[in-house]
């Protein structure tokens, strides 16, 4: 039975006097008086116990004195438990109250009792009732009907600044005159709702700041409120209960709470150093500091320039610094500059400790400052009041501090608000830490990209080239994209572009590997297919030798591209290998994506590569990518080759800025992979600048043949180079008649060297070999290669080329 069904029933009190079964004992102990009360509880009716002792009633047959020597005094009367006997014969364990009474007929008791569970019951209730009135954090206020002050509890007068009183003449007393039953706005205005309404009426009100501050710099107070209408028994309105809850500190905590989440979503958003200090910064103010500014160790800064040397120790400089006013008027080191601390401050002290240090008060006699007379003035003219240093520390190893100020917030730095700082500083040393060590292996790995890459292409005769390399932005990191423009024999060059599947500095070392393989192919002058068979092999290699190792994966995969031009039959033979399929820019038809035999990637093995031959007139533009250049996050890889052909649909223009074009229409302003192109203009080298002769297997026609030669030479004004060319050509004419089988021709190209090529039906290569002083042949080649500037071997569908290449002053090209 509760509180309100314990009221309907007995009126409140259970000892109430119209409630509680009453009895009157005479001086003589006989019951006078019995009422119906009494009948209920006990059974017995009036007149069977009318006349007789009350001891009657009692089980043990207790006289009255050590019935009520067992009781307690209560004032001038007594009051216990006692056990009675119901008329049906069991036991009743009552409460009883009593009172003496004298009247002109002599000393008698008023006694009125209760069953002992509805007294116990009833006490529980006052105590819950007293407890929530006098002893709860809820301000509770009881208004009359028309609407004055009645009662306030302790907690309540503390909140609006009240006397507490009982009463409405406590209450005239305490407030003087005129004031009796004043009451705040806040609490009239919800009253006056509750009462009008006849509903409980709640509501959340922010205490405002004074006039002139912020809330941020305020001990602002969120309040519960909530009143409700007070009626009697018969449901009349007797007044208002107003009640008021504070979770000011409730509320901070969920605000402390809030920003740590907040700190956690944007501190670290990036892998760059620079920001995600900055970002620590913006957390910090306004939040919790005036101004905050993150010192790092010069070491930690040095990721972004690889400049060796210990992470922690040496000098601190200025990372980052924010304050509430946009002049930064706090900071005298600007970003990038040598802190200076003395060896007496708290960021000093904070670093050699490895502890926060949080002086709650500063003025001009603080100890530390008395040596920096800049930081004194400083602070002194803003009013700094309150200064805190946290070490910014991460996997063991003390990156810097951070020291945070407040002036304008009147409160100083607290405990709750170091434990926060420290909370929110660990978590941004450990995305300073990630942040370092990615910049630094992403500064190696384009370093080491950069420098295996070609500083810069060779000029030849046969293509002008322009290219563009794009390094992906932070936080996808360095690729293995790499391009190339390989001399060939013959006046023939090859173009490469490639990727290397993955990031980093693995990525980038794989690069550089597969680029000296593919050039080290391309002097054998192997065909596009066999050399990406070849290349692929070696991916395969490497595969194996990354599994077995424990430095992680060397390469996983890569694609490429490889042509060969000759401008002498304007030829491109292409062939790729999973990679994208260049695009051809015609002078005078449209941009041709040509259909050429989708190899595999490189690294799978087993599967063939086959090339395609194109024929290009002199001036079309063939361009070279990787997949990262059409494949932009926010489009489709068709939309991609139409923005391709739209950028090289005037192969006419400067191919510096088809490059700018392919840049501004293809990519977005921070890709995601990097790209890298090279597009060729080509060239054709005339007729006139080749000669060609068929020479007969006769030892006789070797002499024809130098003398055809110098009569080239000096119809192209090359009468100074006769003698070395017709001891080349003496030389491999005579091994082509010796050791090999015609048809045998002989073909001089005038580009940028004089080149002299000797063919012949045969596969077997001649070697250059030392002849000994017994040897009577054997020379030829030794003395080829001691006068010519380059020589090798190259092999045809019919034989075999070799080739020898002699250095002009200053040739067509050059």
């Amino acid at each position: 039975m509760g509180l309100k069904d314990l009221a309907a029933q007995h009126q409140g009190d259970p000892f109430g006097i119209t409630s509680a079964a009453v009895a009157l004992v005479d001086a003589h102990g006989l019951i006078r008086y019995w009422n119906g009360r009494a009948e209920a509880l006990l059974g017995y009716p009036a007149p069977d116990v009318l006349g007789h002792p009350a001891t009657s009633l009692l089980l043990g047959a207790d006289a009255p004195a050590s019935t009520l020597s067992a009781a307690q005094r209560a004032g001038d009367g007594w009051e216990g438990l006692v056990t009675a006997r119901h008329r049906a014969g069991h036991p009743v364990e009552l409460a009883v109250q009593a009172c003496p009474l004298h009247t002109d007929h002599g000393s008698a008791w008023l006694a009125v009792a209760c069953d002992v569970s509805e007294s116990r019951r009833w006490e529980l209730d006052e105590a819950v009732l007293r407890g929530l009135l006098e002893e709860s954090p809820i301000g509770i206020a009881v208004l009359d009907s028309e609407l004055r002050l009645q009662w306030v509890n302790q907690v309540l007068a503390g909140m609006e600044g009240l006397p507490p009183h009982h009463g409405a003449d406590r209450l005239a007393a305490a407030a003087g005159p005129g004031q009796v039953g004043q009451v705040p706005p806040a609490v009239d205005w919800q009253a006056r709702q509750a009462l009008l309404s006849g509903r409980v009426t709640p509501a959340v009100e922010h205490v405002t700041p004074p006039q002139g501050m912020s809330r941020r710099n305020s001990q602002g107070h969120l309040r519960l409120r909530s009143s409700f209408p007070l009626r009697d028994f018969e449901g009349k309105t007797l007044g208002v209960c107003h009640t008021a809850v504070d979770f000011t500190a409730q509320d901070r905590a969920r605000e402390r709470l809030a920003l740590v989440n907040e700190a956690a979503q944007r501190i670290g958003t990036t892998l760059d150093l620079d920001r995600t200090v900055q970002e620590l910064a913006e957390v910090l103010v306004p939040q919790l500091a005036d101004f905050v500014a993150i010192d790092l160790f010069q070491g930690v800064l040095a990721a972004r320039d690889l400049t060796p040397g210990p992470i922690t120790g040496g000098t601190l400089q200025r990372a980052a610094h924010l304050s509430i006013r946009e002049e930064l008027p706090e900071a005298t080191i600007p970003i990038g500059a040598p802190s200076g601390y003395s060896p007496k401050s708290p960021q000093q002290r904070c670093l050699n400790t490895g502890r926060p240090v949080r002086d709650q008060v500063l003025s001009p006699a603080t100890w530390w400052l008395a040596g920096d007379a800049q930081r004194l003035s400083r602070l002194i003219h803003l009013g700094v009041h309150s200064h805190m240093v946290v070490p910014l520390r991460a996997r063991g190893v003390t990156m810097g501090v951070v020291s945070l100020l407040r002036w304008e917030n009147p409160n100083s730095f607290d405990e709750d608000d170091l434990l926060l700082v420290e909370e929110l500083v660990a978590r941004a040393a450990v995305c300073v830490d990630n942040a370092r060590r990615f910049v630094r292996e992403h500064h190696a790995a384009l370093a080491l990209q950069t420098s295996l890459l070609p500083p810069d292409l060779p000029a030849h005769c046969a293509v002008e080239v322009a290219y563009r390399y794009l390094p992906a932005d932070a936080e996808a990191g360095v690729g293995g994209d790499w391009f190339d423009v390989i001399p060939l024999s013959g006046a023939r060059v090859a173009l490469v572009v490639g990727d290397v599947v993955g990031h980093g500095i693995h990525a980038a070392a794989s690069m550089g590997r597969l680029r000296a393989a593919v050039q080290t192919l391309a002097d054998m002058d192997l065909p596009p297919d066999e050399l990406l068979a070849r290349v692929d092999d070696l991916v395969l290699r490497l595969a194996d030798e990354a599994e077995a190792g424990t430095y992680g994966p060397v390469v996983i995969g890569a694609t490429c591209v490889y042509a060969v031009y000759d401008p002498i039959s304007r030829k491109l033979v292409v062939a790729r290998a999973g990679h994208p399929t260049p695009a051809i820019a015609h002078l005078s038809e449209p941009v041709e994506l040509p259909d050429i035999p989708a190899g595999p990637p490189l690294g799978l093995g087993g599967l063939p590569f086959e090339s395609a031959e194109i024929e290009l007139e002199e001036g079309s533009v063939v361009a070279l990518y990787t997949d990262g250049l059409i494949e932009a996050s926010d489009r489709d890889v068709d939309i991609g080759f139409e923005r391709l052909c739209f950028a090289l649909a005037h192969p006419d223009r400067p191919l510096e800025e088809i490059c700018d074009t392919m840049v501004r229409i293809l990519l977005p302003e921070h890709p995601h992979d990097d790209v890298a192109f090279l597009i060729a203009r080509t060239r054709a080298l005339s007729s006139d600048r080749v000669a060609t002769w068929e020479v007969p297997a006769d030892p006789q026609a070797v002499h024809e043949a130098r003398e055809n030669a110098v009569r080239r030479l000096a119809a192209w004004g090359l009468e100074d180079a006769a003698f070395t060319t017709e001891l080349i050509v003496s030389e491999l004419i005579t091994n082509a008649i010796k050791h090999a089988c015609g048809p045998i021709s002989l073909r001089l190209i005038h580009e940028r060297a004089l080149i002299c090529e000797v063919s012949d039906a045969s596969n077997t290569s001649p070697h250059l070999r030392r002849a000994h002083s017994t040897d009577e042949g054997g020379r030829g080649l030794f003395l080829v290669a001691q006068v010519a500037q380059r020589w090798g071997t190259r092999y045809t569908a019919t034989g075999k080329t070799i080739w020898a290449e002699l250095q002009l002053p200053g040739g067509p090209c050059g």
